[in-house]
């Protein structure tokens, strides 16, 4: 069994284009000295690589381009046996929009050797679980502490992204898409629950309300539409969808809304930002920290 501090870790920045990214990037040189930066790489697989290319050490940690981290993580300590040296954890995130906690935009801990032999988002090898995320490997563990804030609301189309991307990937069953009459069945009960949510809650934030139309719209397309859901990993053609829909936010978000509620019977709802806001204090009241290597 090996103790590793965290901060003996190589700690890799990975930002791309949003917007606040310098700014983020100074905040965390002042939290972690040691940190590293890998920028502006296109593809979420290419990218990941690029960091592991910077990383001195065979594990390192990854920090998302719109993420805080909360300075205790770094006083943390891995244990390391037979079962967990290989393993690739992602802890939760909060995110600043909708108060939910889990692993979008969290903290990560990868292991070069992963990173290098994974084929997945514009690398895929033609798996359908690998096409749009990295979690569905035996070895990438979804953890359950949070330790860090997830801020994807700089601008209207940042928080857009955001939520149409969950909008999409929320929707899927191990990354394929179910059908109208079982989506219900299909779709992981926590998965519903976080779709509802970004579907609802953020009107209390700057351009919250982009992420909910995002979200709404993301479902929408993939569920309701011919539109390829395995397009969302694409941040090009999201630029694109972004110009087609922009301008009929308010109108398109509660049309939308409507039809989702009578399609998929999805129990989403339109808050005001006080009711947001109520939302938020009591969901983030009833979570607690268990350690560093408890699992989901």
């Amino acid at each position: 069994m090996a103790i590793v501090d965290i901060a003996d870790l190589d700690c890799v920045y990975l930002s791309y284009d949003e917007p606040k990214k310098e700014e983020t990037w100074i905040k965390i040189q002042n939290m972690v000295p040691w940190a590293k930066r890998v920028d502006g790489v296109k593809g979420s697989d290419a990218a990941h690589k690029a960091a592991a290319n910077a990383s001195d050490t065979d594990r390192f940690v990854l920090i998302d381009g719109d993420n805080i981290p909360d300075t205790e993580f770094f006083n943390l300590q891995l244990t390391l046996d037979k079962d967990t040296k290989d393993k690739v954890f992602r802890w939760k995130a909060r995110n600043h929009i909708n108060g939910l906690m889990y692993g979008n935009g969290g903290l990560s801990c990868w292991t070069k050797d992963f990173v290098y032999a994974m084929k997945t988002h514009e690398n895929t090898d033609g798996t359908e679980a690998n096409d749009v995320e990295f979690c569905f490997y035996p070895d990438y563990w979804a953890m359950n502490d949070c330790y860090s804030t997830t801020y994807p609301n700089a601008t209207p189309f940042q928080a857009w992204r955001a939520g149409f991307r969950e909008g999409v990937k929320m929707c899927l069953d191990r990354g394929r898409k179910p059908g109208l009459i079982d989506f219900e069945v299909r779709v992981h009960n926590r998965n519903y629950d976080h779709l509802c949510i970004w579907q609802s809650v953020g009107a209390d934030v700057d351009n919250g309300f982009w992420s909910i139309y995002g979200a709404r719209l993301g479902t929408w397309m993939t569920m309701l539409n011919n539109w390829d859901y395995r397009d969302v990993q694409d941040f090009d053609k999201l630029a694109i969808l972004w110009e087609e829909f922009k301008d009929h936010g308010p109108d398109n978000c509660t049309g939308i809304g409507n039809i989702l509620r009578q399609k998929l019977s999805l129990p989403i709802v339109d808050m005001d930002p006080e009711e947001s806001r109520f939302f938020k204090h009591h969901y983030k009241s009833v979570f607690k920290n268990q350690g560093v290597m408890e699992r989901e």
